[in-house]
């Protein structure tokens, strides 16, 4: 485990991410931020949230310097953790649309190519089981050139927020589940949410 303040990387700023990376500044983390919306990566550096929830505006302006956001993904080069937050919108048929997911993989998995360190990715993002190992591993594992639980870590950790009562959620949780497939992931991961208990 680093010595230092761990960093972690939200990729999105929408609802699941806005409330992970606050949540996760109150925990004492340095957090940044990742998103292609400009008005929402704005926003978020006057400690004011793209997304309605009580409690997150008030939130985030207590941690104000703990966190910032960006439109680099190159930025995510010092982080040792990024979790994928991205939208999973559903089609016509009621199918997942992976496309955020995908992207978001792609630029990671860039970001994973130039890094020397080991980084843990974590999909957070509301997906089907397999979605992890199916689509975002291989994806991060062809555009880095990098072996999974050698070179990077990935992990599944979905969330229980519920609109109108998300931070308290976050911080109050009846259960965190999550799934890795290496120790040092699952190290990573239980030092970035240190204080909770975890289902194994």
């Amino acid at each position: 485990m680093p010595s230092r303040e761990m960093s972690i990387g939200i990729i999105g700023s929408g609802y699941v991410g806005t409330v992970t990376g606050a949540g996760l500044a109150e925990l004492g983390k340095d957090v940044i931020f990742v998103d292609f919306d400009r008005e929402r990566v704005d926003a978020l550096n006057r400690s004011e949230s793209p997304i309605f929830e009580p409690g997150l505006d008030e939130l985030l302006a207590k941690k104000r310097g703990r966190y910032h956001a960006t439109t680099d993904y190159g930025e995510l080069l010092g982080c040792d953790i990024s979790f994928i937050t991205v939208g999973t919108p559903s089609h016509d048929d009621g199918s997942i649309d992976l496309a955020y997911i995908r992207s978001a993989a792609e630029d990671i998995g860039k970001v994973i190519r130039q890094k020397a360190g080991f980084h843990l990715v974590v999909v957070k993002s509301t997906v089907v089981p397999g979605t992890t190992e199916e689509v975002v591993r291989p994806i991060l594992e062809q555009v880095s050139g990098k072996k999974a639980g050698e070179d990077f870590g990935v992990a599944m950790n979905p969330e229980f927020l519920r609109e109108g009562s998300a931070v308290h959620d976050f911080f109050n949780p009846d259960r965190i589940v999550v799934g890795t497939e290496d120790e040092r992931s699952r190290q990573l991961q239980a030092g970035c949410m240190a204080g909770f208990d975890f289902a194994e």
